[in-house]
């Protein structure tokens, strides 16, 4: 099993503070360092110093760490235009020497976009344009050096272009794919995923859409097995109840609520709900840390939670 460290830096950070969150992540071992995409603050908290655009974050981690990989959970396909975003994102693969993945999705926090003046259009449109995202951004990075790409949809069309610049990573780095929908969204992992996420879920849920999930590669010809699983689940380690219950307290969350719906208790507690998910397939775990300035958090899990699991 693959533990990966994940933030919410909208909630309030700077890129200082996400960065040594991202240095202790790769210290301490964990596969890779993602961060949300996000331009809005949620729930009761300052936000401050304001929200940090995800990519122009990850090409700073890109330079300033060395061996983690890096990515987002999950860009949002309403905040940029897909060739815009195929170059961004190739041009930090370049910067990490092939360090990054992207993950996509339709987009649903309403209020970021107002507050920032992006269209929000409704839900089936959204989807539309995700498909088209896919189709057009792999496209771009999966064309042949000297050989041009154009695509005519329905909401983007591209002329001749040169599809450049190529990502190190080769055929293209790393899709994530994630969320709970039932049609759609494993319609569009069988198509285009490397990896399918199921956010913040419980057990039986996850099941439910690895299932589907599977079904949708089944009705492509596509082999499910190729498909990586992954869950994401706020942690709160602690060495002992009163750790927990100071680390909850200090997120604004309840013990129980999280020990039933993220992961909470002392590090053999957490090892053992991690390992459950290996009966659904799952070899990654994204460990979202909502305290991202508690780095002895960070080190407790990579010392007594990491070797338990891997």
């Amino acid at each position: 099993m693959e533990l990966r460290i994940f933030c919410e830096p909208q909630q309030g950070a700077s890129y200082d503070q996400v960065l040594a969150l991202a240095r202790t992540a790769e210290t301490e071992g964990f596969g890779a360092f993602f961060r949300s995409d996000h331009y809005l603050k949620m729930g009761d908290v300052s936000g401050l110093p304001g929200p940090s655009d995800a990519w122009i974050t990850l090409a700073g981690l890109a330079r300033d760490t060395t061996s983690i990989r890096l990515g987002t959970m999950v860009t949002s396909a309403t905040f940029r235009l897909p060739g815009p975003l195929a170059i961004s994102v190739a041009e930090v693969d370049v910067m990490s020497s092939g360090r990054v993945e992207l993950g996509l999705g339709a987009g649903w926090f309403e209020a970021e976009h107002s507050a920032y003046g992006i269209p929000f259009p409704p839900l089936g449109e959204r989807f539309e344009k995700l498909e088209e995202q896919l189709s057009i951004i792999t496209g771009l990075w999966e064309t042949k050096s000297g050989d041009v790409f154009s695509f005519s949809g329905q909401h983007y069309s591209l002329a001749d272009s040169p599809a450049l610049p190529k990502p190190v990573q080769r055929p293209r780095p790393p899709i994530i794919i994630g969320g709970h929908g039932a049609k759609r969204t494993p319609r569009l992992a069988a198509r285009f995923a490397d990896e399918y996420n199921v956010p913040f879920a419980p057990y039986e849920v996850s099941r439910t859409q690895f299932e589907r999930v599977d079904a949708a590669c089944d009705a492509v010809g596509r082999d499910p097995g190729s498909v990586v699983r992954s869950v994401a689940l706020v942690v709160c380690c602690g060495a002992n109840d009163e750790d927990v219950a100071r680390r909850a307290a200090a997120i604004g969350r309840e013990v129980a609520e999280l020990q039933e719906n993220g992961l909470a208790g002392r590090p053999e507690e957490v090892a053992a709900k991690i390992k459950t998910y290996e009966a659904l397939g799952v070899t990654r775990v994204y460990l979202q840390v909502l305290d991202i300035d508690d780095l002895d958090h960070v080190r407790l899990i990579a010392r007594d939670v990491l070797p338990a699991v891997s």
